[in-house]
C-alpha cells in the first residue's frame, strides 16, 4: 500500500518546509509516502475562480490512478480526533488500496474532483493556509501510525 498527498502550489516558508521534511522522513518507517506538488494557477484580479478550479482539477486528476482511493482535505469533511483518524487509516490499510489525499487550491475543488473522491475529511473547523495544512496533515498521519504501532508519540 502507498499513500500520496497531492497539494496545489509549492510551500515557500522555510519553517514549514523543514517541518514537512521532518515528518516525511519519519513516515518512511511506516509506509511508502509521496508528496506531489502541482503548479498553482496564477490568478489575476479578473480571474474566474471556477476556471481556476477546473485547471487545477486537470492537474490533480492526472496524478491519480484509477484504483486509488481519493480523500479530499475539505472544510466540509468529516472531523476526527487523532485516535479516530488512526482507525480510519487502519481500515484503509486493511482494504489494501492505495490512498491519495488532496489539498486543493485557494478556491477549493472543482466539481469533477469531488465526484472522483470517495470521502472528505476536515483537519479542523478553523481555516489554515494551504501550506500549513501540509505540515499538519503529515504530522497527523505520522501520529496515526505511531498510535497504530502503540508507540509513545501520542499520549492518551
Amino acid at each position: 500500500m502507498k499513500i500520496k498527498l497531492i497539494a496545489v502550489g509549492k510551500t515557500d516558508e522555510p519553517y514549514l518546509i523543514e517541518g514537512i521534511e521532518k515528518y516525511l522522513n519519519r513516515l518512511k518507517h511506516y509506509i511508502s509516502f509521496e508528496l506531489i506538488v502541482i503548479n498553482d494557477v496564477k490568478a489575476s484580479k479578473k480571474s474566474n475562480p471556477e476556471l481556476q478550479k477546473e485547471q487545477e482539477a486537470i492537474q490533480i486528476l492526472s496524478k491519480i490512478n484509477v484504483t486509488d482511493v481519493v480523500i479530499l482535505l475539505d472544510e466540509n469533511g468529516k472531523e476526527f480526533n487523532s485516535v479516530e483518524f488512526s482507525g480510519f487509516i487502519q481500515k484503509k490499510l486493511n482494504a489494501g488500496t492505495d490512498l491519495v489525499f488532496v489539498i486543493g487550491g485557494p478556491f477549493g475543488f472543482a466539481k469533477i474532483v469531488y465526484q472522483r473522491a470517495s470521502s472528505k475529511i476536515a483537519l479542523s473547523q478553523l481555516t489554515f493556509s494551504h501550506q500549513m495544512v501540509r505540515l499538519f496533515f503529515v504530522e497527523q498521519l505520522y501520529r496515526a501510525f505511531t498510535i497504530l504501532k502503540g508507540e509513545k508519540y501520542h499520549h492518551l
